[in-house]
């Protein structure tokens, strides 16, 4: 594979970013302390020696040791940092990857070319050099603030990545009677890498006291991304698309026997039959369904053979691996699987409806366990099915196959008289909806179980947060979710796998959560909920465009303009200054537009309204004064953290709303920039503290300690730059 070979898109020119003197500047900045000093200097053509000398003049201190886990674990931010900077050719050379490595995180590790806006920017070379008078006299006045930014702040007792080694230290919470009765409640880990996770070495994804942890909280479950050519080479004993199947098998053996010592069982979670690229249909013409938009093309489920093939591949994993607990599936997802999985068809397919397609694959995988001899579970999921049909596909489904949905879908929404919906992540509004109800009484009238999925800890109304303390609203989710028939629960996607925070309603109310972790502050922490529950009712809502592309999960980091910057939002990537996208007025060619947009003045009063709230909470939090053991005072300073967080995140999403609409009025622009410049202020100080800040498995770190210092340089630069 050709670095022209990885997707492009239409390639615009690069972003400037004037707050720094120089283009290498910033590409030493973004970049200092996650990739080692060598290696940028060698994308730059210098020494090593001078990215360091550069990197004091601007006032950056080194600090070595996190850099293996960026290179494991963060290589998304890596790449993320440096979009806007470096073209295909430099930025391989400073992750030190093959062009076929780039291009399967891009294409595989949850979309990620998509979260990046579906174009690669045009950046040219970026070389060292030496600055001019005026550019040294500026980097010295960086130099300078970043001093007195740094001077003015705690000393700073986190490194990125520690929550790692902080596992095993939860609480073990008292069930009580008062406890939510659901029988299985799996969620994803709080740190798993998302693109092929079992070939991990040394299971960092997986430590044991998370394990712990989790049935601290009364989790008895995880799940994890498999592809099933990669477990067993169901597909043909030699195809190359299967190498490292026994490696990933084994692993998967342990990962299962481990979890289950503490009472934790292992879900697989299933797009399949996954698409194949052209090459493979070479040498299976007749497997060849209905073509992808990346080159590939669907395995034909009603060609002879296909289905016998995946359900004998389910029966070979489950014989292998008989502890595992199960899988879920999606038939619809962004992965093509069957052939109508993404709205196509081919001419087999043709007198086969969307509905009957679903069932034939969801009933092959459980044909196969049962042939296994395993107990294991199948869940079908119903993303992006059709309510029209939906019912047809349970009617259809093997009564041994739970149904599960997005407990919030159909559910309606008022913000200020503005009506809306829901449909996905939503913690803000309190689900069941009217269509996930219907399609669990279609489930349970079919004589099977009904599974919410649901996010307890955050969503994507904020995801950069372990878990946004809005207890209240657990709490009446699951007492409407028993209410309804549904038997277990799905905890979280990708986000909200933090293995504590509002997790432990699981075990208690949320009076008796209180008590055990909190002590004498137990009233004032309820109280806070209470705010913060309230205030959160107001996040502005409907459909998804507010959840994926409004500023809320990036907060005080996403840098201002003083004009335009004429870029669409990008999918939890870059939310820009693109409020019609934030609101779904816009045809953004990944959102497209809602029929009745959020309007502006609605967008205005719910962040403002929302934040303002929340403030009230942090005061609650802050005139407690009594006596406390040393582990309730630990657990109360750690909320009072989190909760900071999520304003900072919050007012900044207001505040950014206010930019986009009146960065003309000078007073406004002034006003905005300063109240920007201290939520960045007080975010970092956050994050000096706790290394959960930031962090969502699927992004890695949305931003790191540099950016919000960045973010600083830049509202400093802008307010310079209105005072000329």
């Amino acid at each position: 594979m050709n670095v022209s070979d990885i997707p492009a898109g239409d390639a615009p020119q690069a972003l400037e970013f004037p707050h720094f003197p120089t283009r290498f500047q910033a590409v030493i900045w973004r970049n200092w302390n996650l990739v080692h000093p060598a290696q940028v200097a060698a994308v730059l053509h210098t020494t090593e020696a001078e990215i360091v000398q550069a990197a004091s003049d601007m006032g950056l201190t080194r600090d070595d040791r996190a850099l293996k886990l960026w290179r494991e674990r963060g290589f998304q931010t890596v790449i993320r940092r440096n979009w806007e900077l470096l073209d295909y050719p430099q930025l391989l050379e400073l992750l030190q990857w093959t062009p076929e490595e780039l291009a399967f995180t891009l294409k595989e590790d949850d979309f990620f070319f998509y979260k990046l806006g579906l174009h690669k920017p045009v950046c040219g070379e970026v070389r060292f050099r030496e600055l001019t008078a005026g550019e040294k006299l500026r980097t010295a006045e960086i130099k300078q603030l970043v001093q007195q930014t740094l001077g003015a702040l705690p000393e700073q007792t986190a490194l990125p990545f520690d929550f790692l080694q902080k596992h095993g230290q939860e609480k073990h919470l008292t069930v009580t009677a008062n406890a939510p009765q659901f029988d299985l409640k799996f969620i994803y880990p709080y740190a798993a890498l998302y693109g092929d996770p079992l070939l991990e070495k040394d299971c960092v994804s997986y430590p044991e006291g998370m394990f712990a942890d989790y049935h601290a909280n009364g989790v008895n479950g995880i799940w994890l991304q498999g592809t099933l050519y990669t477990l067993v080479p169901y597909l043909g004993e030699n195809e190359p698309y299967s190498a490292h199947w026994q490696e990933r098998l084994e692993n998967l053996r342990t990962l299962v026997a481990r979890a289950g010592k503490y009472g934790v069982k292992i879900f697989l979670y299933f797009n399949e039959p996954r698409s194949m690229p052209a090459e493979f249909f070479s040498r299976h013409p007749e497997w060849r369904g209905v073509a992808g938009d990346q080159g590939d093309f669907a395995l034909c489920t009603s060609a002879p053979g296909v289905l016998e093939a995946l359900s004998s591949g389910v029966e070979r994993l489950f014989r292998e691996v008989p502890a595992l607990g199960g899988v879920f599936t999606a038939t619809m997802s962004e992965n093509l699987t069957h052939c109508r999985s993404r709205g196509g068809c081919c001419p087999r397919c043709e007198p086969h409806s969307a509905a009957a397609l679903i069932a034939q694959v969801n009933n092959a995988i459980c044909a196969g366990i049962k042939r296994s001899g395993s107990p294991a579970r199948v869940i079908a999921y119903d993303w992006a099915w059709d309510p029209a049909w939906s019912s047809e596909v349970v009617a259809a489904l093997d009564p041994d196959i739970a149904v599960m949905t997005v407990s919030e879908s159909g559910l309606e929404t008022d913000c200020f008289g503005y009506p809306g919906k829901v449909n996905d992540y939503a913690m803000s509004k309190v689900g069941p909806g009217k269509k996930a109800q219907q399609l669990w009484r279609h489930a349970l009238d079919n004589g099977g179980r009904a599974v919410a999925k649901i996010q307890v800890n955050s969503s994507w109304e904020l995801c950069a947060v372990p878990y946004i303390p809005v207890a209240d609203l657990v709490e009446e989710h699951f007492d409407r979710l028993r209410k309804s028939g549904v038997t277990d629960l799905m905890l979280s996607w990708t986000l909200g796998g933090f293995a504590g925070g509002n997790l432990g309603l699981l075990c208690c109310n949320k009076t008796e959560l209180a008590q055990q972790r909190y002590g004498a502050a137990q009233q004032a922490v309820l109280q806070a909920w209470t705010k913060f529950s309230e205030a959160f009712r107001y996040f502005p809502f409907n459909d998804v465009p507010t959840l994926y592309f409004a500023p809320q999960n990036f907060g005080p980091v996403t840098l201002l303009t003083l004009t335009p910057v004429g870029r669409d939002a990008t999918m939890v990537g870059f939310p820009y200054d693109d409020i019609d996208t934030w609101r779904g007025a816009k045809n953004n060619p990944a959102a497209p537009a809602l029929p009745e947009p959020i309007p502006v003045e609605i967008m205005r009063r719910s962040f403002a309204e929302l934040s303002t709230r929340w403030a009230e909470g942090l005061a609650i939090l802050d005139r407690f004064t009594g006596d406390l053991s040393a582990c309730e005072a630990a657990n109360l300073a750690e909320l009072r953290q989190v909760a900071e967080a999520c304003y900072c995140h919050f007012r900044s999403a207001g505040c950014q709303i206010e930019w986009a609409l009146g960065r003309q009025e000078k007073t406004v622009a002034v006003s905005l920039l300063k109240t920007e410049h201290t939520l960045a202020l007080r975010l970092l100080a956050v994050m000096r503290q706790d290394s959960r800040i930031g962090f969502e498995a699927s992004n890695h770190y949305l931003y790191t300690a540099n950016d919000l210092l960045e973010k600083i340089l830049n509202c400093a630069y802008l307010l310079s730059q209105l005072q000329d």
